[in-house]
C-alpha cells in the first residue's frame, strides 16, 4: 500500500508536474533565447519593481513622512 502511495507521489512529478520543464530542456537544445524567456521576464519585473521601490522612497523622503528620530525603532 505505501509503495503504491510513493509511487503515485512519483508518477504525478515526473509525469504531470514537470512537463513545462521538460518541454523547456528540449526546446533549449533549439533555440536558447526562447528556453530562457521566462528568465528574461523574471528579471525584467524584478528590474521594474526596484525601480518603483527607490522612487516610492525618494517620495517618501521629499514629503517627509519617515520619522528619522533615533528613538524611533525600538532596536535602535
Amino acid at each position: 500500500m505505501m509503495k503504491n502511495f510513493f509511487q503515485g507521489i512519483a508518477y504525478l512529478f515526473e509525469e504531470i508536474l514537470f512537463v513545462p520543464f521538460n518541454f523547456l530542456r528540449e526546446l533549449q537544445m533549439d533555440n536558447w533565447w526562447l528556453a530562457n524567456a521566462f528568465n528574461w521576464m523574471f528579471l525584467l519585473v524584478g528590474f521594474v519593481a526596484l525601480l518603483y521601490w527607490v522612487r516610492q522612497l525618494q517620495l517618501f523622503n521629499q514629503r517627509g513622512e519617515e520619522n528619522k528620530d533615533p528613538s524611533a525603532h525600538s532596536f535602535l
